[in-house]
């Protein structure tokens, strides 16, 4: 059943009452003719058959699956999990990708906005928080598409745009009053380190200038009383072995030019999945040391609001 959440109203409603995102559904259809939904501005007609050149995605939306998620980080799950809907095909070709079978592998069926509307509707009436997006920088489209329809038919949860954080500027505006959470991931702070494992050229300026505007659109992450996420920036920095994520750079730039209340989710999940290990500065996980240095790190350049995950290594308090 669904929750009302007090004072809360989502952003994309203004949008709706004022025709705005009739409008962003027009404008962002027309630019599936040339593609440049994502930084890579591949050029290709995905209306007329074509797939984008790095996504493999088409004019429908490839949905992977979609649940009641309680893997999340801590605001977003609440009680009641975050309402997740992995999307197949990815902008990036991350070569230690965990979920490497939707995102390269393309495991997944394609839909029409109406069926994703009906998905965003099921989980909202499952009682989840929020409608969490997963990997939508190439289908943001399809997303407005189906987001219009859902709003004219009850939708009012947050909605959480969760990104590689490979995100173009003019995409992003797109987005601006209709996304509730922004969560993007901050990868590399080397571009080197970006073309090598994620197959794009420009990671770190197209990064940083994404992850700035989003803070520009949605300020930092507020919560309700029972420390639910409604609206704001959540980052997330995944540590890699032998400091290849360049974590300090990034983490110095959220402090300095984005906010020391940025929310921050230090991840210490890697794995060698899909072709890492085959790769010698990849193929092992991290060590306790090397995701210490990291938590150190943040804390030393101010940022304190870091989630407080089980990560098996007992961590010094603030």
């Amino acid at each position: 059943m669904l929750r009302e959440v007090e004072g809360f109203v989502p952003a994309y409603l203004a949008l709706h009452r004022s025709g705005e995102l009739h409008r962003r559904v027009e404008e962002a259809y027309a630019r599936l003719g040339s593609c440049d939904c994502c930084p890579r501005s591949c050029g290709a007609d995905r209306r007329e058959g074509g797939e984008g050149a790095g996504c493999r995605t088409g004019e429908r939306a490839k949905l992977a699956s979609y649940h009641a998620h309680f893997g999340e980080e801590s605001p977003l799950v609440g009680s009641r999990g975050s309402g997740t809907i992995f999307f197949a095909g990815c902008n990036l070709s991350c070569v230690y990708c965990q979920n490497y079978d939707i995102s390269q592998l393309d495991r997944g069926q394609e839909v029409g906005p109406e069926a994703l509307a009906a998905v965003m509707l099921r989980l909202q009436n499952a009682g989840c928080h929020n409608v969490n997006l997963v990997s939508p920088s190439h289908v943001v489209p399809q997303i407005l598409a189906a987001l219009l329809i859902a709003v004219e038919a009850g939708l009012r949860v947050p909605l959480v745009y969760n990104t590689g954080g490979y995100d173009a500027l003019t995409t992003l505006a797109l987005l601006d009053g209709v996304v509730d959470i922004y969560m993007p991931d901050m990868k590399y702070s080397d571009a080197d380190v970006g073309r090598r494992f994620s197959g794009v050229e420009d990671y770190p300026a197209a990064n940083t200038a994404a992850v700035k505007e989003m803070h520009r659109q949605v300020g930092d992450l507020q919560l309700d009383r029972q420390g639910t996420a409604t609206r704001g920036l959540l980052v997330r920095h995944l540590v890699l072995p032998n400091g290849l994520a360049g974590s300090a750079e990034s983490l110095v730039f959220l402090a300095r030019e984005v906010s020391e209340q940025t929310y921050l989710n230090i991840m210490a999940q890697y794995r060698p999945c899909y072709k890492a290990g085959g790769l010698p500065e990849l193929n092992r996980c991290i060590t306790e040391e090397e995701y210490r240095r990291v938590v150190e790190v943040a804390r030393d350049v101010g940022l304190r609001r870091l989630d407080q995950r089980i990560t098996g290594w007992l961590l010094p308090s603030v």
